[in-house]
């Protein structure tokens, strides 16, 4: 396959090698290491490329859901987005029900926290032009957060270094669902830190 027959082939900006428009076709890793190399092709994880030439239409959203599925933006990356916290992030954070991961890569850090199954939920679709990605709600990103941290969450010092927005997250927080989500975590250490959020 040349690198123009794979243009064609692959409409998106980027593609992994399990591509099912890619079955059949005559793609060889020698070639993609070389396109890599040239700098046609931008590595994301093994077998996950991008094409340099669209690089700067790609959202990075996008990229942390496509590199580890199933997953959602949730914990400081929603954080940030509600302005829940006053720091900028760095990584684009999100939890999944799989194992811990970390990704580096043109596009930034990819950090992946694990969750019990039983709570991956609360979360939105947000289509992108190239694809989409999925944001935990306001009150899930904040439970989120509280239940990954609590073993650091000892005390009032602890908690509140945590610098919180609190009067933007009663401005936006639902008080029903985020009790209603509360409840479901079961966990009556972060009940405490929970209710200290609420409007």
């Amino acid at each position: 396959m040349k690198y123009e027959d794979l243009l064609k082939t692959i409409q998106a900006p980027y593609f992994s090698r399990g591509d099912h428009l890619l079955d059949g076709q005559k793609l060889f890793d020698y070639q993609i290491s070389l396109w890599v190399k040239k700098g046609n092709l931008l590595r994301l994880k093994n077998g996950m490329y991008a094409f340099a030439k669209d690089k700067e239409r790609i959202k990075g959203e996008e990229i942390a859901a496509f590199l580890y599925e199933p997953s959602y933006l949730s914990l400081e990356s929603a954080l940030a987005w509600y302005g829940f916290i006053p720091e900028m992030v760095y990584a684009y954070v999100s939890v999944t029900a799989r194992i811990n991961r970390k990704f580096k890569n043109d596009f930034g850090t990819f950090l992946y926290r694990h969750i019990k199954s039983e709570l991956f939920w609360g979360y939105t679709e947000i289509k992108t032009e190239h694809g989409h990605y999925l944001l935990a709600e306001p009150e899930k990103a904040l439970l989120d957060f509280l239940y990954l941290n609590l073993s650091k969450i000892r005390n009032e010092a602890d908690f509140d270094n945590i610098r919180f927005n609190i009067e933007t997250i009663k401005e936006k927080l639902n008080a029903d669902k985020f009790l209603k989500y509360l409840s479901a975590f079961d966990v009556k250490k972060m009940r405490i830190w929970a209710l200290r959020c609420l409007p």
